[in-house]
């Protein structure tokens, strides 16, 4: 399906790498605006969004440059530490980047809206199951996640705001075939593409009546029950 967002600014957090460059990325192809911000060195905003000041000049910028925007995607990647070793300025600074952030960013733009904007929160199929020593990670997913809801009643009429959770996305380009592949419903691991294009429809007329949603994007994975000894399954204790 070939998007068309002629005349449309985008912003991306965390969009120099992995799944936020490939939804940056499938914007500019789409003749979008995209405005990124990202700690990692590159050619476009350089700075860490757990910074109030930094998230305020960022913001500036964009709306001097542009005058408005049209979807905001917040996609960056938040610390994955667990109880056993992630301190209390850890903790907080994942939340940081996966709460508070898409909040202030939400809060500095909802001025600067266009009609028919559209925000969309990336969360992780961790919102609803766990690994250990995760608890970082999976707070902050979790808080997006039901974020996201909040502010589409808060925006109601104004802008429309869902949220992704992807399952296993990989970045790295590696082909994953056998038990990796297998296990997941759809019968392959995912890419950045996955994601990339439901933000892509997310931001379309096409999902004109959709907000406050959550679409998980994990292959079917959430949706398996697992028992040991079941499908080749087998618990290991060790």
């Amino acid at each position: 399906m070939k998007f068309d967002f002629q005349n449309k600014v985008v912003v991306v957090t965390g969009g120099a790498n992995g799944i936020g460059k490939s939804i940056a990325d499938e914007f500019q192809r789409s003749n979008a605006a995209v405005a990124v911000i990202d700690k990692s060195p590159g050619n476009h905003f350089v700075g860490d969004i757990a910074d109030k000041n930094v998230l305020e000049e960022f913001a500036g910028q964009v709306i001097d440059k542009y005058g408005h925007v049209d979807y905001l995607i917040n996609n960056a990647l938040p610390l994955m530490k667990g109880i056993d070793e992630c301190t209390y300025e850890e903790f907080e600074y994942a939340l940081a980047v996966g709460v508070t952030a898409p909040y202030y960013l939400a809060k500095q733009f909802a001025p600067h809206f266009n009609k028919g904007a559209s925000i969309v929160n990336i969360s992780s199929s961790r919102d609803r199951i766990s690994q250990p020593q995760t608890e970082s990670y999976t707070a902050a997913k979790g808080g997006i996640s039901a974020l996201t809801h909040a502010l589409a009643i808060s925006l109601a009429g104004r802008v429309r705001v869902n949220s992704i959770s992807p399952g296993w996305i990989d970045t790295t380009g590696q082909v994953f075939t056998g038990s990796d592949a297998s296990q997941q419903p759809a019968g392959r691991v995912g890419k950045p593409l996955d994601i990339a294009n439901a933000v892509m429809f997310l931001c379309s007329d096409m999902a004109g009546f959709i907000t406050g949603e959550n679409i998980c994007i994990d292959g079917g994975m959430t949706r398996q029950m697992i028992y040991h000894g079941d499908n080749g399954w087998i618990l290991n204790h060790d």
